[in-house]
Parts: C-alpha cells; sequence; structure tokens
C-alpha cells in the first residue's frame, strides 16, 4: 500500500468530494465511470466538514436471525471490533446491507455503534442500511446511510474485511475514502499526492469563467472571451 503523507491527507479534507472527483478526472481520466457513489444518501450530520480515511468494510443482515450464536456470534464480533481497530487510521467504515429489496429493514447504527467506532478510531460510517438515534450519535461522528429507521430488526453482522458494494462504489479494505453531505470517492493510493495540484488547476481555470460571470455587465461576448483565456491555462 502506498503510503499517503498527512501533509495530503490534510489537504484533502480542506475540498469537497465534487471538487475530488474533478480533480480525479485529471489524473485518474480512466476513472470516470466509476469508483464513487451513484445514489443519493441521507446525510444527517451535514455540517460535519469532509472526512477521509481508510476504508474498513463489512456487511449485515436484519431480516433473519444470525446463523452464528453464542461464542461464534460473540468471537465474530470482536474480531470486527478488532479489525475496525487496526490500522492505519484514520478509519471509515463501509458497511454493505444485504438485505435485497429490503435494505435498510434493519438498524445495525444508533448511538452504541456510532460511539464504539468513534473510540476504536472510525471517523464515520457510509452504508446503503439504516441508522437510527440520530439525537444520540456520536457528537462529531459522520454518516452516510440509505434510510433512517426505528428497529434493530435481526440485524446481525454478517462478514467483514472483504470486498462490498455501496450504492455503486465498490470498496475493498485500505481504499481511501472522501466523503461529504454529496456522496463519497475513492482516491487512488497512486495518484493522491497528485490532487492538491489537479485542485489548483481547476480552481484557476473556473476563476476565469466564475469571476466574469458574477461581474455588472456580464454578457454572451464576455464569456466566449473568457472561454478562449480558460483554455489557455495548463
Amino acid at each position: 500500500m502506498t503510503t499517503i503523507s498527512e501533509k495530503t491527507l490534510a489537504f484533502l479534507r480542506t475540498v469537497d468530494t465534487p471538487t475530488i472527483c474533478n480533480a480525479l478526472e485529471i489524473v485518474a481520466p480512466e476513472r470516470r465511470l466509476h469508483g464513487y457513489t451513484v445514489k443519493p444518501f441521507v446525510c444527517p450530520f451535514p455540517d460535519v466538514v469532509a472526512v477521509v480515511g481508510y476504508a474498513r468494510t463489512g456487511c449485515v443482515r436484519a431480516t433473519h436471525q444470525n446463523e452464528l450464536t453464542g461464542e461464534a456470534a460473540r468471537n465474530q464480533r470482536i474480531g470486527y471490533y478488532e479489525y475496525i481497530a487496526s490500522g492505519p487510521g484514520p478509519t471509515i467504515t463501509v458497511l454493505q446491507d444485504l438485505d435485497g429489496a429490503e435494505v435498510g429493514y434493519g438498524a445495525f447504527w444508533g448511538e452504541v455503534q456510532s460511539t464504539v467506532h468513534k473510540g476504536l478510531g472510525s471517523l464515520g460510517v457510509i452504508t446503503d442500511g439504516c441508522i437510527r438515534d440520530i439525537p444520540q450519535w456520536a457528537p462529531g461522528f459522520f454518516a452516510l446511510a440509505g434510510s433512517l429507521a426505528p428497529s434493530h430488526a435481526w440485524t446481525h453482522l454478517h462478514d467483514y474485511g472483504k470486498e462490498v458494494r455501496v450504492h455503486g462504489m465498490v470498496v475493498k479494505h485500505n481504499d481511501l475514502i472522501h466523503a461529504d453531505r454529496h456522496g463519497a470517492v475513492i482516491i487512488p493510493h497512486a495518484v493522491a499526492d497528485k490532487i492538491q495540484a489537479a485542485c489548483d488547476l481547476l480552481s484557476r481555470k473556473e476563476a476565469v469563467i466564475l469571476d466574469q460571470a458574477r461581474a455588472p455587465g456580464f454578457n454572451i461576448e464576455i464569456l466566449k472571451a473568457a472561454l478562449r483565456k480558460q483554455e489557455e491555462i495548463h
């Protein structure tokens, strides 16, 4: 795994996820049609700034009881928590709900799980399943969820540490995830250090258009001139 510098991680936290997607179109154009979420989420805490972390993956079910019982179920849960707590950090938990047409039937996530995961170093959760306990949620713990629902149902951990798919985004262990209220995107480790320069280029190119469009007297001729000037910026 490529080591991502703290300087790069610090920069990534300062920009929103759409900007990251724009930058990836420059530094990793082959990923233009994949590597990000493509369906809307519930974002109950939209004021939380962008989060950046290494993926810890898992999957849950809620429409039937856990096949594991007793000690086997406890050992699985402990193994999962040990996995969540493992380095490198910071981490983001990505959980797929396997209940198909009844996805979101029962909530794995609420006051307890958000607090426990935060304590183990996770910055937040991205899930196509549901969450609950919004007023009691761990402060500052980021969340993107498929829905809100009131009950546990038979929710239980099915597996962890393997590839998952959440709202069109395929995620593997230790993928670098960037997320905010818009959704989430995977930043390939190999291009993470190129994102800042790409963002700077995009900012300069967009400023040519935006500065003119916001100024008094803007018209189509000014726009044409701005578009020509934009093409000269590299």
